[in-house]
């Protein structure tokens, strides 16, 4: 049987969850020889090439492979375990997300009843450990990862898209618009330029290729409660910003255009978090401002 998916996992610095990650993918309902599994380690300091190879040997009957990335962030990675993929479907997938059983199931029968369709991704869920922060709503919860987009399947708007985490390709689209942009690598060190996501499918969007949301494609991501810092919140929400500002046309205009608009959500969020105060909800007020003062302040380049 033909290899059908290319689930592929970026991974770096993941030894306590990229276990969980293979061991919902060795759990699944699709037959093993219509998918393979691709880690691409992205130079992780820790036991984390050791942890997969022990899952590779445990598991001899199933199409899992480790490989490297030298060139650090998230898009070399994926582009890395794009290059090497046998499927037809890419599927890309954290190392730290636990996918349903059906997961695999789902993603196949969708293919095959919209084969025209070229980009599609589904649900994600936060697994927060030890559990939800107060202060977590609706307006930050996408920091995490929070993802639900729809209740059914549904074409996304111009300005939406799927989110990495999750998200589904066929191996000749993502050939058709050269793969992820290195300029927008992703974490590197300390520093986050993100967008990388944004930036793919709006080049598939140009292209003519329409993108779908499928609800029942769920994972699960762990979000350790401990390190939602405010550094880390900072290096999330200004790689917004910074990616933004390198994936916006070049001038004076769409600069301009662009600044309004996140002054524009600045604003909204002050109104946000009023109702949040209002409602006695008083912990969940400042963090959706801070999110937006930081993503403004990772475009303005701080």
């Amino acid at each position: 049987m033909p290899v059908l998916i290319s689930v592929i996992i970026c991974s770096y610095n993941r030894e306590k969850y990229i276990a969980g990650a293979l061991h919902s993918l060795v759990a699944q309902s699709f037959a093993r020889e219509a998918f393979e599994v691709l880690v691409v380690d992205n130079n992780s300091q820790d036991n984390t090439e050791s942890v997969c190879r022990q899952m590779i040997a445990a598991h001899p009957q199933y199409h899992i492979r480790y490989i490297t990335e030298k060139q650090q962030g998230a898009s070399f990675a994926r582009n890395t375990g794009a290059d090497q993929a046998q499927g037809k479907l890419l599927v890309f997938m954290d190392d730290d997300a636990v996918a349903e059983p059906d997961f695999l199931m789902n993603i196949a029968r969708f293919h095959q009843r919209h084969p025209e369709v070229a980009g599609f991704g589904g649900r994600i869920i936060p697994r927060y450990i030890p559990a939800e922060p107060r202060w977590m709503s609706h307006w930050v919860a996408s920091l995490v990862g929070n993802f639900d987009y729809a209740p059914e399947v549904t074409e996304f708007s111009f300005s939406r898209y799927p989110l990495e985490s999750n998200m589904v390709v066929t191996a000749e689209a993502f050939r058709a618009v050269s793969g992820f942009s290195t300029v927008l690598p992703g974490v590197q060190g300390t520093l986050r330029i993100g967008g990388e996501g944004k930036d793919f499918f709006m080049r598939l969007k140009a292209k003519g290729y329409r993108i779908f949301y499928v609800p029942d494609l769920v994972v699960h991501h762990v979000v350790e409660v401990e390190k939602l810092t405010p550094a880390y919140l900072y290096r999330v929400a200004s790689g917004i910003g910074r990616g933004e500002r390198l994936r916006i046309e070049k001038g004076a205009v769409p600069y301009a255009k662009k600044l309004i608009e996140y002054l524009y959500k600045l604003a909204g969020s002050v109104i946000i978090a009023l109702g949040y105060i209002l409602k006695g909800q008083t912990a969940k007020a400042w963090p959706v401002i801070q999110f937006r003062i930081d993503v403004l302040k990772g475009f303005l380049g701080y």
